[in-house]
C-alpha cells in the first residue's frame, strides 16, 4: 500500500540522496515504536507500506544503510 508522506518528511527526504533513480530506501520508527527497515519511498513523497499499517503515524525517518543489519 502506498501513502503520501506529510510535508515535513517530503522536505527532509528531498534534501537526502537517492538510493536509485527516483527512490530512497529508508528505515522508519512509528509512534508506537515499531521499526520498519529497508522501506521504499518514491520521489521523496510516496511511502510503500506493508498492508495493515493504514493510519500509522511516523516518528522518525532515516536513510537505510545497506551495511546495517536488517
Amino acid at each position: 500500500m502506498t501513502i503520501r508522506l506529510d510535508k515535513k518528511w517530503v522536505e527532509y527526504l528531498s534534501r537526502q540522496p537517492e538510493s536509485g533513480m527516483g527512490y530512497q530506501k529508508v528505515d522508519i520508527r512509528l509512534k508506537d515504536n515499531r521499526v520498519l527497515t529497508n522501506v521504499l519511498v518514491f520521489n521523496a513523497e510516496e511511502l510503500e507500506l506493508p498492508e495493515g499499517l493504514t493510519g500509522t503515524e511516523i516518528k522518525e525517518i532515516h536513510l537505510h544503510r545497506d551495511d546495517q543489519p536488517t
